[in-house]
């Protein structure tokens, strides 16, 4: 039989034919190891390419923990996942892999490539078409190491600034997230008009299957506490934790993460009224919903005891693929066995695989499964870079400028005559990138290629100015030179997840002391660094120039300049409640007792305007 006879009497060969006949032509010849080998998806780490062709594995992850390789490139990688999705190919059926990363703002794994702001910048500028030309880059980035799926975006609205995921957050407000959900139409493309709502959509091969996350409540967790406990009625977590989903189901994203939280005590992996009566049912989702990273081993203590157990409670519940990721062999097994014995009825089995095979045919892998080197030139290009300043820009808050009113402090004189700049993160890209940068955890210094906030100030002063960097000042050089101003560079080491979970917010790495050290001597902008609001003391704040809230911009610093010299406005507002203490958290818009240092939607400007006022 010559290719075109078999297309012709394999109809899921045929690109042509309905994507739903497809579906159903595909499962009809499948068998159950097959299909559950649909349903795992595998760390890169441990995969052999004999276990991806044999079992028919259905999706492989590089996950956040592992530490990248320090020098491979992104053609490296292609090369890496193209030699899975042969094996993936070359199995009985051909079914290609789905390859998932976490490239939450920027292909953040890969060094060089565009590190954007994280999602709270994004949410401080506001700006759907930004996150939208934002989304379509990264795509392109992805798409070039040969990765079609990015776990991304996480649609929470975070309440609690204690909350470890804050920075991945676009708000606390409903609305702007509801707004920035344009990303997705970035990463997957835009869907035609009477697009069939929770019907999933990838416009081709330059965009990614995106993924909203983490379904339902992470951002409402008591304390802030992650993989916390959401108490709030189901009105509640309708109106404020979900509703972003609904824009994400319209825009035809292409799969759903399932939270490592709790509702009420019930948690999401587990929760067959949110996960299938609602999500699948009552919103409509035709996609795929896959589970966080090792998440079944996390609903029995100790975690990963009893783990028959808990694939039975997840798959059941609604799961559709489970990034296991290590111990895929023991997962298969168990699955098979449950199916065997009646357990899980194989017809949530085939709509499980349904689901998966339904996105992959959307998104062209079968005609397209292996990378396409012509893109490899998109990472970190100029104009990719060009956008990620354009975003730091938009994103800088003015919290503060001059100390009188009617004189104020900003914009700085390009030509000042000598400047001090210092603080841990003026001049630390790791810092100022923030967690899932290069690492889970994210790291300190050079880890990629970027700017500065120092790299910045050097490149747009003038020729005659003298410019000091001391990371922590000297006695001598703060008491024995005329500085016409000082820049102080402060905020959060980063981090991710759990280990952001923090009671305190304090501005770290003694940053108050320097600031009021450097403030008392010189007139000092300070750029704070953080993935949220931090506290400061009035009395600090009163020693201060001027304040501007930087999020964690990323890789371009010369978004900061652009700013603080006046070439652009400050356009950014607050996406969270800028608490006074931490004793009023959680503190959201609306609170009858909130009395907050700055309120949601917060922003100064050059015309001497809140932007909250618009």
């Amino acid at each position: 039989m010559n290719q075109v006879e078999e297309t012709m009497s394999y109809v899921y060969k045929n690109p042509n034919a309905p994507i739903e006949d497809r579906v159903k032509d595909l499962v009809s010849r499948m068998t159950l190891q097959e299909k559950v080998g649909q349903m795992t998806q595998i760390e890169l780490y441990v995969a052999t390419l004999d276990d991806v062709r044999n079992l028919s594995i259905g999706s492989m992850v590089s996950g956040g923990g592992k530490e990248p390789l320090e020098k491979a490139m992104a053609s490296d990688w292609a090369e890496t996942i193209d030699r899975f999705q042969q094996a993936a190919v070359d199995s009985r059926l051909g079914i290609p892999l789905a390859y998932g990363i976490d490239a939450v703002h920027g292909n953040n794994r890969f060094y060089g490539a565009t590190i954007f702001p994280h999602n709270i910048g994004l949410g401080a500028t506001g700006d759907a078409d930004l996150a939208q030309r934002i989304g379509a880059a990264v795509a392109l980035e992805v798409r070039a190491s040969g990765i079609h799926f990015n776990f991304a975006p996480c649609v929470a609205v975070c309440r609690d600034p204690r909350w470890g995921r804050c920075y991945e957050s676009f708000s606390e407000d409903t609305n702007i997230v509801r707004k920035m959900t344009s990303i997705i139409t970035g990463l997957q493309g835009q869907p035609p008009v009477g697009h069939s709502k929770g019907y999933p959509f990838v416009a081709g091969r330059y965009n990614v299957i995106a993924c909203a996350k983490h379904f339902v409540g992470d951002g409402g967790t008591e304390k802030g506490i992650n993989e916390g406990n959401t108490i709030s009625s189901y009105d509640e977590l309708e109106s404020i934790h979900m509703a972003p989903y609904l824009d994400c189901l319209y825009k035809g994203v292409s799969t759903v993460m399932a939270s490592y939280s709790s509702w009420n005590g019930c948690k999401l992996h587990a929760h067959h009224f949110l996960l299938t009566e609602i999500l699948k049912g009552k919103l409509g989702f035709k996609g795929f919903l896959i589970s966080d990273w090792k998440a079944l081993d996390r609903l029995s203590e100790p975690r990963g005891s009893n783990y028959r157990r808990c694939v039975y409670t997840a798959i059941n519940a609604g799961i559709d693929m489970v990034m296991v990721p290590y111990r895929y062999k023991q997962f298969i097994e168990d699955l098979i066995s449950l199916v065997e014995s009646g357990e899980i009825q194989m017809t949530r089995i085939d709509d499980a695989v349904e689901r998966i095979l339904r996105v992959k045919f959307v998104a062209g892998l079968f005609e397209y499964p292996f990378s396409d080197r012509s893109l490899l030139d998109t990472i970190g290009c100029k104009l990719h870079r060009e956008l990620a300043r354009e975003a730091v820009r938009k994103s800088l808050v003015l919290l503060k400028n001059g100390k009188n009113p009617g004189k104020p402090f900003l914009p700085l004189e390009k030509n000042a005559e000598r400047v001090l700049i210092a603080g841990t993160h003026a001049n630390n890209l790791g810092y100022q990138c923030g967690g899932w940068t290069r690492y889970w955890q994210g790291s300190s210094g050079r880890i990629t290629t970027g700017t500065t906030i120092l790299d910045a100030f050097r490149e747009v002063m003038g020729e005659k100015t003298e410019v000091i960097y001391e990371k922590y000042p000297s006695p001598n050089t703060l008491s024995g030179q005329n500085f016409s101003f000082a820049i102080v560079g402060v905020g959060e080491e980063p981090y991710a997840e759990s280990a952001g979970d923090n009671s305190e917010l304090v501005i770290p790495l003694n940053g108050s002391e320097l600031i009021s050290t450097i403030a008392d001597r010189i007139p000092t902008l300070v750029i704070l660094i953080s993935g949220r609001p931090l506290v400061i003391e009035p009395w600090l704040l009163e020693k201060m120039d001027a304040l501007v809230a930087a999020w964690l911009p990323g890789t371009e610093g010369r978004g900061i300049t652009d700013v603080v010299f006046g070439d652009y406005e400050f356009e950014g507002r607050l996406p969270m409640t800028w608490f006074r203490t931490t004793e009023e958290l959680p503190i959201n818009k609306g609170d009858n007792s909130c009395d907050p240092l700055f309120p949601l939607g917060f922003g100064l400007t050059y015309k001497k305007e809140n932007l909250q006022s618009k």
